[in-house]
């Protein structure tokens, strides 16, 4: 019966071993990544110029334009 439980034991602490090797190596892989490669900052350059320019005529249309001024003449003409 002895025999089992050390073998158990000694599974147990090599499966931990396994497992925290991979942990550490998980955990290195994470802290190398520098950032961005320049083909990223490109493609993020260009969907924020895109998202800036679908923005800018939501903004600037009529229909919008009109409500921001509607909200900022209530706004301004509210008594104190």
């Amino acid at each position: 019966m002895e025999r089992i439980v050390v073998k158990a034991r000694r599974a147990r602490a090599v499966a931990w071993v396994a497992v925290r090797g991979w942990w550490r190596r998980r955990c290195q892989a994470a802290r190398s990544d520098a950032g961005m490669t320049t083909s990223e900052y490109a493609v993020g350059t260009i969907a924020a110029a895109g998202f800036a320019a679908v923005l800018y005529k939501i903004v600037t249309s009529g229909a919008v334009s009109g409500a921001l001024e509607s909200v900022i003449g209530k706004a301004l003409d509210a008594p104190f």
